[in-house]
């Protein structure tokens, strides 16, 4: 069964109170936000055309320490802002409950993008990476089950670096997770 997020509705915080707040990596988040732009036309187009649609919520899940949520929230915002989607932001360690709905391959992995209708049923979500990046974690992960082994440490170094490459040195990631998001929306 789908989790149903409506008690969550209201508690969060804005996109702009969770920036403000943050301890670590504000400056970098403000600069990827600063540098989004539109690579596809029709996908500016797609996120415009939903303005009208007042039937979805989104709930962010995020912590400011973590480089895949400054990499990829602030498309994301900016992506949500563009489509005028009512979005608010919780923070990992203080949504424990809501994160454990929303595990990624049994981890807690942030960010995850919740899409909900106002009854605050889950529609669908996105997260924690662009599927290219995740699927280097995903191989990782099946390749390395055992977190005690002797050599976990310098081979999730490598893949962390492998997924650091994966993202680009600008801003192309910014255009998959556009994509993405629009493939999960078209879809309710």
């Amino acid at each position: 069964m789908k989790p149903n997020v409506a008690h969550k509705f209201g508690k969060g915080l804005t996109p702009r109170q969770f920036v403000e707040s943050m301890t670590k990596n504000q400056q970098a988040f403000e600069s990827w936000y600063e540098k989004f732009s539109w690579e596809d036309e029709s996908d500016k187009e797609y996120f415009e055309s939903l303005n009208h649609r007042d039937d979805l919520r989104v709930l962010i899940l995020a912590a400011d320490w973590c480089g895949d949520v400054v990499r990829n929230v602030p498309a994301v915002f900016r992506i949500l802002e563009t489509a005028g989607m009512k979005t608010e932001v919780f923070i990992l360690e203080e949504n424990q409950e809501l994160m454990d709905e929303f595990l990624t391959m049994g981890g807690r992995s942030v960010p995850i993008v919740i899409f909900a209708d106002t009854g605050g049923y889950m529609l669908g979500h996105w997260g924690p990476r662009p599927e290219h990046v995740q699927s280097l974690m995903r191989e990782f992960k099946r390749e390395n089950p055992d977190r005690e082994a002797a050599d976990y440490d310098s081979k999730i170094a490598e893949v962390r670096k492998a997924m650091g490459q994966a993202y680009g040195e600008g801003t192309e990631s910014q255009a998959v997770i556009a994509k993405e998001l629009r493939s999960l929306i078209s879809g309710f």
